[in-house]
C-alpha cells in the first residue's frame, strides 16, 4: 500500500479491504441470511451493543428507571456486529440501514421500530415525559446539541476512530486531519461547558447522554485510548462534565449493557431486570 492514492476510472469494490471490519463492510444494503431475533417479556425490546451508539439509549433506559418509571423496564439483546448479526432478516426489518441500536416498542397496540440513537431518545423521552422539555426554547436547545452530536459521530468514530485505532494501516493524513476536526469537537464543547452545568444549562438532558459515550469516555480513556494522545486534560470543563456524569448511578449500570469487553465486572451481555447489576 502507498502513501499516495490514484482513484481508478471507476471504483470497484475489494472484498478483503477495510481491515478489522472488512468481513462486514459491503456496498449493498439488504440481509445476507434469514435469523429471528429473540423476544423478552418487556413492552421495550432493544437489540444493540455497548458501542456509544448503544450506551446513549441503555443509559437513557437506566435513567428512566432510577427516576421511579418501572413502565421503562427492558430486554437488552447482543448484536455481535463482528459476526454479521445487523444482517440478520429480522434485525434489517427492524433497521433497514442494518446499524446498532434498534428498538422494539410493543407499548402500544400496534409495534413501532426505533432505529437511529438519536430517534430512540426522542422516543423514549417524549413517551416518558423525561429528559426532553415538551416544548419552547429548552426543547429546541436540548435538540439542537442532541443533532450536532448525531453530526459529529461519524467524524468521531468512523473518521477518527477508524483511522487512529481500526485501520489496518496508519498514515498521517487521516490521522491528522481527523485529530484536528475531533479536538475542534472537543473545543467547541468545552465551551459550551464553561457557561453550563450540563450540556444544555442546569438540567440533565437526553443531549448529555449522546454526548457523553463519545466525549466522555474519549476523555475518560476508555474509547480509542487516546486521551493523552488528544490532551483531552486541556478541556478542562468537559473533563468536570464527564466525571459529573459519570458519577451517576444510572450512567455506570447504562454504559455496560451489552458489554462484552474491558474489565470482566463490566461485562453484562444481556440485561433483563435491574437484578442483572447484582
Amino acid at each position: 500500500m502507498s502513501d499516495t492514492y490514484t482513484p481508478p476510472e471507476i471504483w470497484a469494490w475489494d472484498e478483503g479491504n477495510g481491515g478489522r471490519f472488512a468481513s462486514i463492510n459491503r456496498p449493498t444494503a439488504g440481509s445476507t441470511h434469514e435469523a429471528n431475533l429473540t423476544k423478552g417479556n418487556h413492552d421495550f425490546q432493544l437489540y444493540s451493543l455497548a458501542t456509544p451508539n448503544g450506551a446513549k439509549v441503555t443509559i437513557l433506559f437506566e435513567e428512566l428507571l432510577e427516576a421511579g418509571i418501572p413502565q421503562a423496564e427492558y430486554d437488552a439483546w447482543p448484536v455481535d456486529i463482528l459476526k454479521g448479526d445487523q444482517f440478520g432478516s429480522e434485525f434489517v426489518s427492524l433497521n433497514p440501514n442494518s446499524k446498532v441500536p434498534v428498538l422494539l416498542d410493543v407499548s402500544e397496540e400496534k409495534p413501532v421500530r426505533v432505529f437511529e440513537s438519536g430517534s430512540i431518545l426522542i422516543h423514549l423521552a417524549e413517551k416518558f415525559g423525561k429528559f426532553l422539555e415538551p416544548s419552547g426554547p429548552a426543547r429546541t436547545e436540548t435538540l439542537n446539541w442532541l443533532m450536532w452530536q448525531m453530526g459529529t459521530g461519524p467524524l468521531v468514530g468512523g473518521g477518527f476512530g477508524h483511522f487512529f485505532a481500526y485501520a489496518p494501516a496508519k498514515f498521517e493524513y487521516p490521522i491528522n486531519r481527523y485529530t484536528m476536526e475531533l479536538k475542534r469537537q472537543f473545543d467547541v464543547l468545552d465551551r459550551q461547558l464553561a457557561e453550563n452545568r450540563f450540556v444544555v444549562g442546569d438540567e440533565y438532558t437526553i443531549a448529555d447522554m449522546a454526548l457523553w459515550p463519545w466525549f466522555g469516555e474519549i476523555s475518560r480513556g476508555d474509547l480509542y485510548q487516546a486521551t493523552k494522545f488528544l490532551q483531552t486534560h486541556k478541556y478542562e470543563h468537559v473533563a468536570r462534565w464527564t466525571q459529573d456524569v459519570f458519577a451517576r448511578p444510572a450512567v455506570k449500570r447504562g454504559r455496560i449493557v451489552n458489554r462484552a469487553w474491558g474489565a470482566p465486572e463490566e461485562h453484562m451481555l444481556e440485561r433483563h431486570s435491574a437484578d442483572d447489576f447484582k
